[in-house]
């Protein structure tokens, strides 16, 4: 976990996972689609068991959030636990 990264790993991993999942051809998120090209993928097979989170592969993750966050102009709370709250406080 970074320093200004308060959500746990395993709920950030979901969060990014249930992005690419549900929101992969939403215009709005083109551009972080395809920065994420790794990441997200990464958050997928993190949730699904398919790969286990590694020091190589965390740093991926921590990026892909912290951009979100930031996309969203939102910080950190630590609170969410699910895309929809993150979006929620967003206001999206």
């Amino acid at each position: 976990m970074t320093e200004t990264t308060k959500t746990p790993f395993n709920i950030r991993c979901e969060i990014l996972e249930d992005l690419w999942m549900n929101y992969r051809n939403d215009e709005n998120f083109a551009d972080f689609f395809d920065y994420n090209d790794l990441s997200l993928p990464f958050a997928y097979a993190i949730v699904n068991n398919l790969i286990e989170p590694n020091d190589k592969i965390e740093p991926f993750i921590n990026e892909a959030f912290e951009l979100l966050l930031s996309g969203l102009e939102i910080e950190d709370t630590g609170n969410y636990e699910n895309l929809d709250e993150l979006l929620m406080s967003a206001g999206e």
